[in-house]
């Protein structure tokens, strides 16, 4: 039920952090792994990675935010391996500051990474995922899909428009055979949240107390929902949010 040979997953932004442990995922369970980024050498070390647990596993460029670049990476994914079963839109950027002096160009680039660039794939990955009849999509969305924060409002905005999205997806392609899902990610040992923490006063200690399981969440915690959301196990589940938190969104 779990099993994913046979299967071709492709991760954007799959070569660091949650993207990695993504792809980390799929690779245990039998898929083999495209996996997308912009940075060559991280690409390169992703991809030795996945090898080294024995699944097949290739890289390619992209830039997330341009139509062309994200279309060439999907067809780069069937060249390479004949045929795409599991998307999992992943990349995504953060730029914080107040919303009363957030600088319109970082609101286009906040939002054109994290929202559009799953649309686009998404979009793209489409004729291929129907003709497998059995095509997953996973979002990336956030826990600041549901909480607010002063210094994110660009960041909430996009994930709040990944869930959202994720729904529409999942009512307009389930006739196709596809599933669309959503992971809400909570705070997570990543670069992205290091620099966070050394930002932001209080941050550890806060998420430390808040969170039921008392500790941050690894990359390596994400990679059993992918090879749920990606099998055949969750054929029946579409259009719904999972928290992978730490029980952190239910602490009131």
């Amino acid at each position: 039920m779990f099993d994913l040979k046979g299967r071709i997953g492709l991760v954007t932004g799959g070569n660091g952090g949650i993207g990695l442990g993504l792809a980390r995922g799929l690779a245990k369970a039998g898929a083999a792994v495209m996996v997308a980024g912009r940075n060559p050498e991280k690409n390169a070390a992703a991809v030795a990675e996945l090898r080294a647990l024995g699944a097949e596993a290739d890289s390619t460029l992209v830039d997330v935010t341009d139509e062309a670049s994200v279309n060439a990476m999907v067809a780069a994914c069937v060249a390479r391996f004949g045929r795409l079963d599991i998307l999992l839109n992943n990349a995504g950027i953060n730029i914080r500051n107040r919303p009363e002096v957030y600088d319109l160009a970082d609101w286009h680039k906040v939002i054109a990474t994290n929202l559009t660039s799953a649309m686009l794939a998404s979009k793209a990955a489409h004729p291929h995922l129907k003709a497998g009849g059995h095509g997953r999509v996973i979002n990336n969305g956030s826990m600041l899909s549901i909480f607010g924060l002063p210094f994110h409002a660009a960041y909430g905005a996009s994930k709040g428009g990944v869930v959202q999205m994720t729904k529409s997806m999942a009512v307009a392609w389930g006739p196709d055979g596809i599933t669309v899902n959503c992971l809400l990610p909570g705070w997570i040992d990543t670069d992205l949240t290091r620099k966070a923490r050394s930002d932001m006063a209080g941050l550890n200690d806060n998420v430390m107390a808040r969170t039921p399981k008392g500790r941050w969440g690894d990359p390596a915690d994400f990679e059993g929902i992918a090879a749920f959301l990606g099998s055949d196990a969750s054929a029946f589940i579409t259009g719904v949010a999972i928290p992978v938190d730490g029980g952190f969104s239910v602490n009131g």
